[in-house]
């Protein structure tokens, strides 16, 4: 299931701090830093196997208390960095909870391959027939 920001906000956790970059003496009275800290096993609307996914996805995501930090300093506005950390981790999420189709294996057609020997001949005998003429 892909989880929307009412269920996310209602169990990750903010912290913030001051930014770098620009803004000039507005970065340091204002901390607009925003990093957002999320347990996907604390999340219930996630099933077990989800979870075990995510945890096999985001492995380098994940630190060893098993929190997934995302941090946004971009903006000026605090508000805007935290609605960004949260698109992040949705974005994380839908990426790790993606599973690909297993690609089937499959046999070049007889079709195929005789036209692409046809064609390979065509043009040697085309080659072939720009060549000067030999003394035998």
């Amino acid at each position: 299931m892909q989880p929307d920001r009412e269920a996310i906000l209602k169990i990750a956790t903010f912290k913030t701090s001051r930014s770098g970059g620009k803004g000039g003496q507005n970065v340091n009275k204002v901390s607009s830093k925003v990093e957002l800290i999320f347990n996907p096993n604390q999340a219930d609307f996630f099933t077990e196997q989800e979870k075990a996914l995510i945890a096999i996805k985001l492995e380098n995501r994940i630190d060893a208390e098993g929190f997934i930090h995302i941090v946004s300093q971009e903006d000026r506005s605090q508000l805007l960095n935290k609605e960004k950390t949260i698109v992040k981790l949705i974005e994380v999420i839908k990426k790790a909870l993606h599973v690909s189709k297993p690609r089937k294996p499959t046999k070049t057609p007889k079709s195929v391959i005789e036209n692409r020997l046809k064609n390979k001949t065509v043009k040697a005998l085309k080659k072939e027939s720009r060549k000067k003429p030999g003394i035998y």
